[in-house]
């Protein structure tokens, strides 16, 4: 049956430090490895073992793609990269510890920049704008490999990963605030020859 895995990436140096990240290629701090290596047990756990992998073009979504394989035993399969599964960019933002932000700008503007689906910050994506890039990218490229009887792993982020939540599971704008993935989550979805889901498993960290 097909399976798409998604998985957003361990821990960040910058997800520690609070700062919004976005585009900018920080590493992974050794909670976030361990998040990563934990997803890997998990899976293994579970009986996965993915055939393709997807990853975007930031080393800490690498990272913890690599780290989860190799947890697999499955170090040698081929990860692809691509900049469509990127996080959300994050424009002025970026860099910024999130309560400093809200002392410049304040409470409520930097929550709808955080929330609200089609307004961005500036110089940088809404979510939107996110799933403008996303969604092609997975129905042209990601899809078509699970529905040929594949497990398929893609290890993003929170903002990537949340276009492509609303797209399998029909979540509206409005509702979308409410989904958030910690570091290290896992969504197990299992689909139909129609790309319906038939189940969801939710694997939290440990």
């Amino acid at each position: 049956m097909p399976t798409l895995i998604l998985t957003r990436h361990g821990q960040s140096e910058w997800n520690l430090q609070n700062r919004f990240t976005g585009w900018v290629d920080v590493d992974l701090t050794e909670q976030g490895r361990a998040e990563a290596k934990s997803a890997g047990q998990r899976l293994k756990a579970a009986g996965l073992a993915p055939s393709a992998a997807f990853s975007s073009n930031l080393k800490r979504a690498n990272e913890t793609c690599q780290i989860i394989l190799a947890e697999l035993g499955q170090s040698t399969l081929p990860m692809t990269r691509s900049e469509a599964l990127n996080e959300r960019h994050y424009g002025d933002l970026a860099g910024l510890n999130k309560d400093e932000a809200r002392q410049k700008w304040g409470d409520d503007q930097v929550h709808t920049w955080r929330r609200a689906y089609d307004i961005s910050p500036p110089g940088g994506e809404s979510l939107r704008d996110t799933v403008a890039r996303v969604l092609p990218y997975f129905v042209n490229t990601i899809l078509p490999q699970t529905l040929k009887n594949q497990t398929t792993l893609v290890a993003a982020h929170g903002n990537s990963l949340r276009a492509l939540i609303m797209a399998l599971e029909g979540v509206s704008k409005e509702q979308v605030p409410q989904v958030e993935l910690a570091t290290g989550e896992i969504y197990i979805y299992e689909l139909n020859a129609q790309a319906e889901i038939t189940s969801k498993q939710i694997l939290k960290p440990e």
